[in-house]
């Protein structure tokens, strides 16, 4: 039976990966190279969930619950504007439904993976319900950080160009159940590579945010 290459490895390819994305976006060195964002999404969804153990109902029940009603929220908040705000998605997330990426899904069981697995670690004595909480809070923490890159790299666009205090509300309104589901059935679970994972989007977003700061 072929070897799994073990966690160290893909965390040190995926360290690669995000540096190459960060000196790319940052310098840049070409305009198109956030286009490979769907690629790098893509990629670290895989690791994340090749590195998941062990394969249950329940987990696989999670990551379904995440990308559908991930998905499903930013569909209706686009439609209508009432859960996030009024916004629109660009091209850089690939092909749309109704005016939201499908890969939009995907984002959700990554970021969604990730704030649990590191609740879990952070709190492993304290209770399925604070670990919810927390987790939710830490998405929403990393999307203080997202907004300002994803708006100026095209992923999303806001009305008036300003970020409503409705979309955090939003944020944490369908992470919440997420990581309450994820705490109560995985609490269990601290996957290094999902860990690892959200940390390096937590300093490639702000990394970007403090040039764009630094620039304006």
């Amino acid at each position: 039976m072929e070897k799994r290459p073990n966690s160290r490895q893909a965390v040190w390819f995926l360290s690669s990966m995000y540096l190459f994305g960060l000196i790319g976006i940052g310098l840049p060195l070409h305009r198109d190279i956030v286009l490979l964002t769907p690629f790098n999404l893509l990629v670290s969804l895989g690791l994340a969930l090749y590195f998941h153990i062990p394969w249950t109902i329940r987990s696989v029940s999670f990551f379904l619950l995440c990308y559908v009603l991930g998905f499903g929220a930013e569909l209706f908040g686009v439609q209508t504007g009432l859960l996030f705000g009024e916004y629109q998605y660009g091209q850089v997330l690939g092909p749309k439904i109704w005016g939201t990426p499908l890969l939009i899904g995907a984002n959700w069981m990554l970021l969604s993976y990730g704030g649990g697995c590191l609740s879990n670690l952070l709190w492993p004595g304290r209770s399925w319900i604070w670990r919810g909480v927390a987790a939710a809070a830490l998405l929403v923490g990393l999307d203080l950080l997202i907004e300002p890159v994803a708006m100026t790299h095209g992923f999303w666009s806001w009305a008036g160009d300003t970020v409503p205090l409705r979309n955090y509300l939003g944020w944490f309104a369908v992470a919440l159940p997420l990581q309450l589901y994820f705490a109560y059935f995985q609490g269990n679970i601290a996957n290094k590579v999902a860990i690892a994972l959200f940390f390096m989007q937590f300093a490639f977003f702000l990394l970007l945010g403090l040039r764009i700061w630094i620039a304006a």
